[in-house]
């Protein structure tokens, strides 16, 4: 790791827990593949003695699987933890807009229109930056809730949630799709600015249930029927 890299972590282990989460959740480490850790430590410019403790980090995560010898990969995505994903943001996601048209501030409604000025629907095969552009509006719109636990939640399902998007986006969408997406962000920041939580409650419930989310889940439960239920979509939530 060089000088300059170094500066900006505390740890060379919290170094190395961004740069493999990141190369996870980009999709350059795949699903279900096994992470060769003296390479990868070499190409991330640390030891393997950092990354150990990193991946051990992910795995707390559920980002990652190690086993007793220290082998590891990257977790598979599962029918059962997409069902499960989803079936918590669609009681949490209109909670946490509901929350925010009641206590929105002055600042969060400039922090959540600067956030909806950067953001498109996701293409297929999204560049980080598009994902983290995504993530920042929803996390805006959460912010304005003022529920610190609830905040936390979603935030930490988050990334969980990145990948199944990725999955999803593996099926080519049309414009219309795409189109309905940025409606929706659209009508979100306005009932939250406007203080309408039951409006904003209730788009953000086609949201999720329209969303790449429930579009994996679909798609794994019909690949893997014995894992659980989940309704089916086809945008970007």
């Amino acid at each position: 790791m060089s000088e300059s890299a170094a500066e900006l972590y505390t740890t060379k282990a919290d170094y190395a827990y961004l740069r493999v989460k990141e190369l996870i959740l980009s999709g350059a480490l795949l699903p279900g593949s096994v992470i060769a850790q003296a390479q990868l430590a070499r190409q991330i410019g640390i030891s393997t003695t950092p990354l150990r403790e990193a991946l051990r980090r992910l795995k707390s995560e559920g980002l990652v699987e190690l086993d007793a010898h220290r082998d590891a990969r990257v977790a598979p995505l599962a029918a059962e933890e997409a069902r499960d994903l989803l079936e918590l943001r669609r009681s949490l996601d209109p909670l946490a807009v509901a929350l925010a048209a009641e206590r929105r501030t002055k600042a969060d409604i400039a922090a959540m229109r600067a956030a909806h000025e950067g953001l498109r629907p996701l293409p297929g095969n999204p560049a980080v930056e598009q994902l983290v552009a995504h993530r920042k509006f929803h996390t805006a719109l959460y912010s304005a809730s003022h529920n610190d636990l609830l905040i936390q939640t979603l935030d930490g399902l988050w990334d969980k949630a990145d990948r199944y998007r990725r999955l999803a986006l593996e099926v080519e969408r049309g414009q219309a799709a795409r189109d309905r997406k940025a409606v929706e962000h659209e009508a979100l920041l306005e009932y939250v600015i406007a203080g309408d939580g039951e409006s904003a409650a209730a788009v953000m419930r086609e949201h999720i249930d329209t969303s790449l989310g429930a579009q994996a889940a679909w798609r794994l439960r019909k690949h893997h029927p014995a894992e659980g239920s989940a309704a089916e979509g086809e945008a970007d939530a």
